[in-house]
């Protein structure tokens, strides 16, 4: 039986959700048997061998990745200032501004 890439990510225990998983995925740090897989849709036979390369997300998703670029390359500080992360989906600005 085949398995969404996403979901067999979650079910190894090599990312906590599948929002995460996506998000490993599609940072392309993902290699299935040994040929890297950005297509977190994507099925494969449950005995696949997977493998990530690169270090773990340092948010809860990319987003919180873009937002970190922006805030370095535009010098902005966050201290004392009070931030809304309007539309929050995954989180991952929210985690970022934290």
């Amino acid at each position: 039986m085949k398995e969404r890439l996403d979901v067999l990510l979650v079910n190894r225990n090599l990312a906590e959700s599948r929002e995460k998983a996506k998000a490993i995925i599609m940072s392309g740090d993902v290699f299935v048997n040994g040929q890297r897989e950005d297509k977190a849709g994507s099925a494969f036979r449950e005995d696949v061998q997977i493998e990530i390369k690169g270090s773990p997300l340092k948010y809860v998703s990319r987003g919180g990745l873009k937002l970190e670029k922006a805030i370095d390359g535009y010098r902005i500080s966050l201290d004392g200032k009070i931030c809304m992360d309007v539309g929050s989906s995954t989180g991952g600005f929210t985690d970022c501004m934290l």
